[in-house]
C-alpha cells in the first residue's frame, strides 16, 4: 500500500533518495554545472517545514518532497522526487497534495517552487495542480522556471 510519512532529511531513506535525485540531475543537467546542496535539516523540522517520504510497493521508499517556510504565509516546495519505477502512477501528485495540506495547516497563504525547464513532467504536474508561472523569487542557479499557488 502506498503511503506518505513524515521524516527528517537525515533519515537514511531520505538521504538515499536525495542523493539519487542529485546524481541524476548532475548527470543530465545542461552544461554539466548542476549545483548540489543537501537540505538543512532545520529548514524541514517541525515549526519550519515538513519533509515527507513516500513508501511505494513493498514498503520501499520511492519518493520524497518537502516544504520549508520562507515567511509567515509563504512556503516553498523543495526536492519533490519519485524514483523512475514509480513515475506515472500519481505518486508525485500524492506527495504534492500532502505537502499542500501541511502548508495550509501551518497557515500558509501560498506555495512557491522553482524548477528547470528540462523537467517537463514536473512542470506539467505543477500546472495541472494549479501552480502558475511567476517571476523569479530567488537566485537558484539550477532553476529556469518559478511557480506559485494560492492556498
Amino acid at each position: 500500500m502506498v503511503r506518505t510519512r513524515l521524516a527528517s532529511v537525515e533519515d537514511p531513506d531520505a538521504h538515499a533518495l536525495l542523493a539519487e535525485y542529485f546524481a541524476i540531475r548532475a548527470a543530465t543537467f545542461p552544461g554539466g554545472d548542476y549545483r548540489t546542496v543537501f537540505p538543512d535539516p532545520a529548514a524541514f523540522a517541525p515549526g519550519s517545514g515538513v519533509f515527507l517520504l513516500l513508501d511505494g510497493d513493498h514498503d520501499e521508499a520511492a519518493g520524497c518532497g518537502g516544504i520549508r517556510r520562507l515567511s509567515d504565509r509563504r512556503y516553498e516546495v523543495k526536492h519533490l522526487y519519485v524514483r523512475p519505477a514509480g513515475r506515472g502512477r500519481g505518486w508525485g501528485r500524492l506527495i504534492l497534495e500532502e505537502l499542500e495540506q501541511h502548508a495550509r495547516d501551518a497557515g500558509a497563504a501560498e506555495l512557491v517552487l522553482d524548477t528547470h525547464h528540462t523537467l517537463e513532467a514536473a512542470a506539467s504536474l505543477y500546472t495541472r495542480s494549479g501552480f502558475e508561472s511567476i517571476e523569479p523569487y530567488n537566485e537558484n542557479p539550477n532553476a529556469t522556471r518559478w511557480y506559485r499557488k494560492a492556498l
